[in-house]
């Protein structure tokens, strides 16, 4: 945490005692208070003590070590596509998804003053897709590591004329001015997050559609992918997502990211997995949950 600006810092250690105090309504998030992550958190379950991470491996170490009940971790963004690292720590985390959250991405600019802004510091993902509003305004782009710690970096230096982006949170805790709210160049930001936790919880009757989600490698044959998919179609279950990646250097064997409609227990599901089991290395389950967004 001591890589956070003094404002972050102060924050953090208040969240983390209230959190150490209730673990059991603890959930952890990665990034700054004030960040996406951190309203996502407040979203899903707003009686939630938020308790920040400076990392990824961080939010999932607390769920791990008893600190939190659950944490909620960005997995992919409707922009930019999934989240670097996120499909190897799943599967080594040992956590369990149980529930699934999508955050309508708002950018806001915010200063310490009442100055004209000159220049705005955030997260380079950020800059981007508020460029045409700072070229417009004549403002420089500064790149930082996350949103909500530039917010209280500019809020910690106090320079006259620099500016923050960050979600509107950041602008409450930190104490700076907003000067102007949803400022992204696409109405469209959408980040989908997964909820985690040490045990699994399968979804009861009557929550409505659910999403299964598991990692699987295939064997080196030809038409090796083609014939593992051939369960789901057959069996008439939709999938939702189908992602390969590369572990380590070898580039000899690719491993699939997988999202489905159903879960196991469902008949059609189970001979979609037996077939799926036959023609693959091995099949690795990350959960089952309530569908929390439709797929169309």
């Amino acid at each position: 945490m001591e890589n956070f600006p003094a404002p972050a810092r102060l924050l953090v250690a208040e969240m983390a005692a209230k959190a150490a105090a209730d673990p059991a309504r603890a959930v952890a998030f990665q990034g700054a208070p004030g960040a996406n992550s951190h309203l996502a958190a407040l979203g899903y379950a707003p009686d939630c003590l938020p308790l920040p991470s400076f990392a990824f491996e961080d939010a999932i170490d607390a769920v791990r070590n008893g600190e939190a009940a659950r944490a909620i971790i960005p997995i992919e963004n409707s922009l930019h596509g999934r989240v670097a690292d996120m499909h190897f720590l799943l599967p080594e985390s040992g956590l369990h998804i149980i529930d699934e959250y999508f955050l309508r991405i708002r950018h806001c600019l915010m200063a310490p003053d009442t100055a004209p802004v000159k220049s705005a510091v955030s997260h380079p993902q950020a800059l981007g897709q508020c460029r045409h509003y700072l070229r417009d305004r004549g403002i420089q782009p500064v790149s930082y590591a996350d949103t909500a710690g530039a917010a209280a970096l500019v809020a910690e230096t106090q320079v006259a004329g620099e500016g923050a982006i960050a979600p509107y949170l950041a602008a409450e805790l930190y104490g700076l001015r907003l000067v102007a709210e949803n400022i992204e160049d696409s109405d469209d930001n959408m980040t989908r997050f997964l909820v985690l936790s040490r045990e699994p919880k399968m979804p009861t009757a009557g929550v409505g559609l659910v999403m299964t989600t598991f990692l699987f490698e295939v064997k080196n044959i030809p038409a090796a992918l083609y014939k593992a998919m051939g369960g789901f179609a057959t069996n008439g279950v939709n999938m939702t997502k189908l992602e390969s990646y590369q572990r380590g250097a070898s580039f000899a064997a690719t491993e699939f990211y997988c999202d489905i409609e159903g879960m196991p227990g469902d008949p059609a599901v189970d001979r979609a997995l037996a077939e799926l089991e036959f023609h693959t290395k091995w099949v690795r389950m990350l959960g089952s949950y309530r569908q929390a967004r439709p797929r169309t």
